[in-house]
């Protein structure tokens, strides 16, 4: 049997990062990076030359001369082959490192065999719970008009903002944003530092989620591993962590695409 990752145009993966987009059943954070000309280059994955799944390296921005492994999908019936297509994937597309949400099933597999110096960039939430947390007076004000909101959700890109109002006073603002794969909506706040730890922040979030049921997404958030802070505001408006974001390396492995006798002994 022969393993080869070819390099195709991303829009020639789009069936196939459908199907991964399906199975995930979660928010995807770099999701939109398909959809920035130039940023990523993305391989079909053979056995035999049948097409049974594809791979994504990013390679500008952030990832500039770091060409970075962050997506790697196999069709189900096709898994047991996951580590000669990983192999044959990092040997043609000089894949360096490892940018990996960790509730992606295969790429989550591959990260903790090849990878090494591992670090966690941040935690990924999911909703878990309604709260009722009280408003302490404070009124929440859309300042982004419905029409703008709703073109972001069907263009993927933008979102909403909100502010919160103590009185007459701005204490918070928040929003929702759209670019990640559908129905997902990420939700993100700041409290002004005076009317941090009261409560306010927790009470935004909760009420951001509800805006964002209403407009047909499912709310999610991100926040640094280390932001102590957001993480316990999340939570306490009814977020569970659901996965980390795990930066690694990754060493020389085998450089040649690798065969297997029909056979199947090696």
């Amino acid at each position: 049997m022969t393993f080869q990752a070819r390099l195709i145009a991303a829009q020639a993966a789009l069936p196939l990062r459908m199907r991964f987009r399906e199975d995930s059943h979660c928010q995807i954070v770099h999701d939109s990076l398909n959809r920035r000309e130039g940023w990523t280059r993305t391989y079909l994955l053979e056995v035999d030359g049948q097409s049974v799944g594809f791979g994504s390296i990013a390679i500008q921005g952030p990832w500039k001369d770091k060409p970075t492994v962050y997506e790697f999908y196999l069709l189900p019936e096709h898994r047991h082959h996951l580590f000669r297509l990983f192999e044959a994937f990092v040997a043609t597309s000089g894949a360096q490192f490892f940018e990996v949400q960790t509730n992606e099933t295969e790429l989550s597999v591959v990260l903790h065999t090849y990878g090494r110096e591992f670090a966690i960039e941040m935690i990924v939430f999911r909703d878990h719970r309604i709260t009722t947390l009280p408003s302490q007076g404070a009124q929440l004000q859309c300042l982004t008009p419905s029409k703008e909101i709703l073109a972001s959700i069907e263009q993927r890109q933008g979102g909403g903002e909100w502010q919160l109002f103590l009185g007459d006073q701005p204490i918070a603002k928040g929003g929702i944003l759209f670019h990640y794969n559908r129905p997902y909506g990420d939700i993100y706040m700041d409290v002004e530092k005076p009317f941090r730890s009261q409560g306010f922040g927790a009470y935004l979030v909760q009420e951001l989620k509800r805006e964002c049921y209403e407009l047909g997404a499912i709310p999610c958030a991100r926040c640094n591993y280390d932001n102590i802070p957001s993480r316990n505001t999340l939570l306490k408006a009814g977020f569970a962590a659901s996965a980390t974001i795990v930066l690694a390396t990754i060493p020389p492995i085998n450089q040649a695409p690798r065969t297997m006798p029909a056979n199947g002994q090696m």
